[in-house]
């Protein structure tokens, strides 16, 4: 199963990756903030992933990874 994962740390909250999912499972987390004051983005269904990594691309701060079941 593809997984996408979000460094907390390093997202800005800036969106940029939620139109790119052509899936449109990756949100804003409107519940918590990281420890620089940002909602991070999540994926909120991962068995909906099918690990295209346009969100990946996307992102300013290359705080989102991609991987396939089996690959590192």
């Amino acid at each position: 199963m593809p997984k996408m994962t979000v460094d907390f740390s390093r997202c800005k909250g800036c969106g940029l990756c939620i139109p790119q999912c052509p899936k449109k499972i990756v949100e804003l987390d409107t519940t918590k903030l990281n420890n620089a004051g940002f909602n991070t983005a999540v994926c909120v269904d991962d068995d909906k992933c099918i690990a295209c990594a346009l969100c990946a691309v996307m992102c300013p701060e290359c705080a989102i990874t991609v991987k396939k079941e089996g690959k590192e």
